[in-house]
């Protein structure tokens, strides 16, 4: 498309996050309004910018003939509901994680995209950065060889604090506990580096907060590939630490521990079998340098947008996070091994929260 695309964000939260990263790429996005209920909030976050103007009103948004795209930085509950909208007024629409609250109203959301010819987004910042371009850069060499095994480590520290902001911690309000709200980016990267999921068995508990939903878990993947992998997650952690481990048959790819852009880290990559450290080491100095975070995210989805895709989130990314949520639950209330795909009629397909 000619010129930047003109850029609606949705919640002030964190939307500021999206707002920096939009305004690291100047040429190719301009955020014209922050809407919010809370004027002040949203003014706070503007600053000086005046170019930006502050919208209390969400279908004012709607009705702006000048907004190419509302990306929405709501609760999850309001989700559905903004995306159905924004796309109905010929809108493209990027929407935090999670998408929404059911396959069922993901399956309805991508086919309201589908039959509006616009695109529509779901954030997943993780899978953008140096850290997984080098790895990519080795799986598209042929460096890595089969996946065995990979293991992903969600420790984090989420208190009384925390969940003072009255939609956290319950069912209605934020739709799950860690397993949705923290796990759900560094689920995706597994799937991103590893395949889709083919079957599933889990365990969750509240153990760390006085909160409805789970804050500890801990779940077995088996890969359509054949891969294994496990992740365990915890709110009870002293510090935040994201850690992830992936073996090939011809080389181990290890992060660091940055809790909130594993792909921002130092990862290191060790030969074994085939490869030899040299060629992973020529490999990696070849690697350019990329942009990262939601910057990365944005970039990539500019692309899209410019005709030049294959790096964006899509929506059916979007609906596997749900449908690896929706099993993993299942698996935990039923004591089972779940098996994916999960199509329409297989439990919980209408929707995982209890509040439902």
């Amino acid at each position: 498309m000619s010129g930047p695309t003109r850029v609606a964000i949705i919640g002030a939260g964190i939307g500021a996050q999206h707002l920096a990263a939009y305004q690291n790429l100047p040429e190719r996005f301009s955020v014209r309004t922050l809407c919010d209920t809370d004027v002040d909030r949203a003014s706070a976050v503007i600053g000086d910018r005046t170019s930006i103007r502050v919208e209390p009103v969400f279908n004012s948004v709607l009705n702006d003939p000048d907004i190419d795209l509302v990306d929405i930085c709501l609760p999850p509950h309001l989700h559905f509901e903004t995306s159905m909208a924004a796309l109905a007024s010929g809108k493209h629409v990027v929407c935090e994680k999670p998408l929404v609250t059911s396959l069922r109203d993901a399956d309805a959301l991508i086919r309201r995209a589908s039959d509006s010819g616009k695109l529509l987004t779901p954030v997943f910042q993780y899978r953008y950065g140096p850290a997984t371009a080098q790895l990519r850069a080795l799986m598209d060499a042929g460096l890595t060889g089969k996946p065995y095994v990979a293991s992903i480590e969600t420790h984090w520290d989420r208190r009384a604090d925390y969940y003072a902001v009255p939609w956290r911690g319950t069912w209605h309000g934020e739709q799950g506990g860690a397993v949705l709200g923290h796990a759900i980016h560094n689920h995706d990267l597994l799937c991103t580096i590893f395949g889709p999921v083919r079957r599933l068995s889990a365990f969750a508990a509240t153990r760390v907060n006085d909160i409805e939903v789970e804050d500890c878990a801990a779940i077995s993947f088996q890969m359509e590939n054949g891969a294994l992998a496990s992740s365990s997650i915890t709110l009870g952690a002293a510090g935040d630490t994201t850690r992830m481990r992936f073996c090939f048959e011809n080389l181990t790819a290890e992060s660091g521990s940055a809790p909130y852009a594993p792909a921002e880290d130092v990862w290191t990559f060790t030969a074994r079998g085939k490869t030899t450290q040299k060629q992973v080491d020529e490999c990696l100095a070849s690697v350019a340098e990329t942009h990262s975070g939601f910057t990365g995210f944005f970039a990539a989805l500019a692309d899209k947008l410019d005709g030049r895709g294959g790096r964006e989130v899509t929506p059916e990314d979007g609906r596997r996070s749900l449908e690896l949520v929706s099993a993993i639950y299942h698996a935990v209330r039923n004591a089972a091994v779940v098996e994916l795909p999960l199509a329409e009629g297989t439990p919980l397909y209408d929707g995982w929260s209890l509040s439902n």
